[in-house]
């Protein structure tokens, strides 16, 4: 078998699922790290990347909780910062001791990455994503000079901050050095620290940066031959939850855009994945193939090319 850099994009809501406790994260991660050992096994170099949602939000409530003059509140990149730390601590221990019982020694290291955007980006004049606690309309209003809120669901108000377009990875070329000399990489958590440059230095903003867009800028950046986005089906699907439901296997970029204009694709769960597939089908310098498919999956990925498989045209 050929051997094969691939960059695998874990989901947030694959670390945590309902209990928030750091117990229960880790053993999911732990059985992640199973899932995902198979591909160093066969020889693979494996660059991990994932989600922080679930995690950051919780961190942003306990931040509000505790909030004083004293004890102030950290802002949104210190938090993304502190979650790229927390999860990639338990994600290198799971894959290690996964590679470990198969007799695999490995080097494992978590990268603390800021991913630029453009301080132009249209998404810092139109926030959508919504982050921290629930308030109620009043609360809102109290704190309306100091953030946007707008109400989310019917479930409460809360802060909305830009999501904009990754265009850079500070930590590309020390990815790539750790990924030459094998050693597995944990990198982009949450979609990565939002950064601006501004003035020559690089600077914090208020932002989230979806996961899978800055997964496939670093799949981009790192020539990967391959990009495995994770989610919770085994394949896409066009006409989801219809009589004539059908289930996408071998796809062309094209004939993937022809079903975006078709609205084919929730814009909150599998849009930004789908756009994100295709972005890397066409940018990669490789002619690489992204894969949209479950964790659970992974095997028949790479046993009988099982899942979404994209490819330029």
């Amino acid at each position: 078998m050929v051997k094969k850099r691939i960059v695998v994009a874990l989901g947030g809501n694959a670390i945590l699922s309902t209990d928030a406790s750091a117990q229960a994260q880790e053993k999911a991660l732990a059985d992640t790290a199973e899932k995902l050992a198979v591909l160093v096994e066969q020889g693979n170099d494996l660059i991990i990347s994932h989600g922080n949602g679930p995690q950051v939000g919780n961190l942003l409530l306990q931040q509000a909780t505790a909030d004083s003059k004293k004890n102030p509140a950290m802002p949104l990149d210190a938090c993304v910062a502190m979650t790229q730390g927390s999860i990639g601590y338990w994600m290198q221990k799971a894959i290690r001791q996964a590679l470990k019982d198969r007799g695999i020694i490995k080097e494992v290291a978590t990268i603390l990455t800021e991913v630029v955007v453009d301080g132009n980006d249209p998404a810092f004049k139109d926030p959508t994503k919504p982050v921290g606690p629930f308030l109620t309309e009043s609360e809102a209003k109290e704190l309306a000079s100091e953030a946007i809120y707008k109400e989310d669901a019917g479930r409460g108000w809360r802060k909305v901050v830009p999501s904009p377009k990754p265009i850079d990875i500070s930590e590309t070329s020390i990815i790539k050095q750790l990924v030459e000399q094998g050693v597995i990489t944990i990198s982009t958590g949450g979609g990565g620290i939002p950064v601006i440059e501004k003035n020559g230095r690089l600077e914090g903003v208020e932002a989230v940066i979806d996961k899978d867009f800055a997964s496939e800028k670093l799949a981009e950046l790192i020539d990967a031959d391959l990009f495995i986005i994770l989610t919770g089906v085994d394949n896409v699907y066009i006409n989801f939850n219809k009589p004539d439901q059908k289930m996408l296997e071998k796809v062309t970029t094209s004939e993937l855009r022809q079903f975006i204009k078709e609205n084919q694709f929730a814009s909150g769960s599998m849009l930004p994945k789908v756009e994100a597939a295709i972005m890397f089908a066409e940018q990669s310098k490789k002619q690489g193939e992204t894969v949209i498919t479950s964790l659970e999956n992974l095997a028949n990925v790479i046993k009988n090319n099982g899942g979404t498989r994209v490819i330029r045209g």
